[in-house]
């Protein structure tokens, strides 16, 4: 099972960045342009998880947060430029959960939304497995056959991203922008020593990966078939 999100924001480039991460992580993620919207949605698709901003047209990321109370306990993570103590505590005490502060980093954030997602008890495919190789995301530990396998945090990062798009391409922007959360100066090159050194550790034949594989000009897939 997938964990379901509902991210609640006016600007339409952050629900479109938000949308991405999370589904890249695993998540599945459904939108809403403000609070009105954000309650219609929250009816509809019963999320595990909501994110929401405070300052929107019609109806506020306070008001979404009264109403979501009035009928239930799920999580909810606040993400706003508003950081001060006044909108912190008017928020956590309406029954928010979290507060990040925008701009935040897309590492930071998976932590927090997974962290509300395992105290609430939500599903989470926190265990990625493939032929011969076991990808445990929470304790950031990858074993292939008997053996465990030595990965930086870096080479986890790219190796997580991958694999839960098994078969799909992922391209250069894509590993950039959820890896190094988008950082100015993160060229392809760098990209490719994390991978080739990835590699290095988890191909036993080179010249006939098992896992992952160059998509020309666009970045790299991960063949392996789940199991």
């Amino acid at each position: 099972m997938t964990a379901r999100i509902l991210v609640v924001d006016d600007d339409e480039g952050i629900r479109k960045e938000l949308e991405q991460h999370l589904g890249l992580h695993g998540f599945d993620v459904t939108t809403a342009s403000d609070g009105v919207d954000g309650l219609v949605q929250f009816a509809i698709a019963h999320p595990d998880l909501v994110l929401s901003d405070l300052a929107m047209p019609r109806a506020d990321g306070f008001w979404l947060i009264q109403r979501i109370r009035e009928k239930n306990a799920t999580p909810i993570l606040v993400l706003s430029v508003r950081g001060g103590d006044v909108d912190k505590v008017r928020a956590l005490d309406l029954g928010a959960d979290d507060f990040v502060v925008k701009p935040f980093s897309t590492p930071e954030l998976l932590a927090r939304v997974r962290a509300q997602l395992r105290r609430a008890g939500a599903p989470q495919r926190m265990q990625l497995e493939f032929p011969d190789l076991i990808i445990d995301v929470e304790r950031h530990k990858v074993t292939q056959g008997e053996r465990e396998v030595r990965l930086t945090p870096t080479e986890f990062a790219i190796l997580e991203l991958l694999a839960r798009r098994a078969g799909r391409p992922v391209s250069f922007d894509e590993i950039v922008a959820n890896v190094w959360n988008g950082a100015p100066g993160t060229s392809n090159d760098a990209v490719r020593v994390h991978v080739g050194a990835l590699r290095r550790k988890l191909e036993p034949d080179s010249s006939n990966p098992q896992y992952i594989v160059t998509e020309p000009w666009i970045g790299y897939r991960f063949i392996a078939e789940p199991v």
